[in-house]
């Protein structure tokens, strides 16, 4: 018996349970494959996040909150990449930091980053937005899970998934003492904070599911 059946007997059920919570405004749990980062982040969708979301991610997490857009919302807000040559382990597509024009003080308060992070999701340009900032931008693959195995799609994908507007917000779910939970320490946080649990893998399971049905379907 897998560990994360505690969550959901299947995968699919697992997904379904996730995407009922970010449909509910909830947060959830995700976590990625062991043999990569192994780590899990609180995921909210970022058009139902409420200033007292970003307090307990400010809490729980690592501090470093991030906004995952598609690659169009991206292009639409002018986004450019942090780096010209992304040599980071994983790939990871941070975009120049961002900041909301108006309606801030400094950024970096709670209410701040969700202003920002209200703003950048609702402007239809740039002009909404200054650079550099306190929020973190990162840009989802077109394919999802199926593209690349990462907590920006994964998260993204759950949001398609629930029929909601495309863009999440997530940080990296911490220790007190500084080091990153695992999987045990994320069962237990998902546990005491009543939120859905669900892997990059169930995502991953979900969407073949969803290929293979649709083939059968066209055959």
């Amino acid at each position: 018996m897998s560990v994360l059946e505690q969550f959901g007997k299947n995968s699919i059920e697992r997904v379904n349970k996730a995407c009922q919570g970010l449909m509910k405004g909830k947060g959830i749990v995700l976590i990625d494959d062991e043999d990569r980062e192994n780590e899990g982040d609180l995921i909210f969708s970022a058009a139902h996040l409420s200033i007292d979301d970003v307090v307990k991610m400010l809490q729980d997490c690592s501090g470093i909150i991030c906004l995952c857009l598609t690659e169009e919302k991206a292009a639409q807000l002018s986004l450019k990449p942090m780096v010209e040559k992304n040599t980071s382990l994983y790939q990871t597509a941070f975009t120049v930091t961002i900041e909301a024009k108006e309606g801030i003080t400094t950024g970096v308060s709670a209410h701040d980053r969700w202003k920002t992070i209200h703003t950048a999701i609702s402007a239809n340009s740039a002009a909404q937005l200054r650079q550099p900032g306190h929020v973190f931008p990162l840009i989802a693959r077109p394919g999802g899970v199926l593209e690349r195995r990462g907590h920006t799609e994964g998260s993204v994908d759950l949001l398609k998934l629930a029929n909601l507007a495309p863009y999440a917000v997530l940080c990296e779910l911490m220790n007190r003492d500084g080091t990153m939970k695992k999987l045990p320490q994320l069962i237990n946080y998902a546990h005491e904070h009543h939120l859905p649990l669900v892997s990059v893998e169930d995502i991953y399971q979900y969407r073949l599911s969803q290929s293979r049905t649709l083939t059968e379907a066209l055959a």
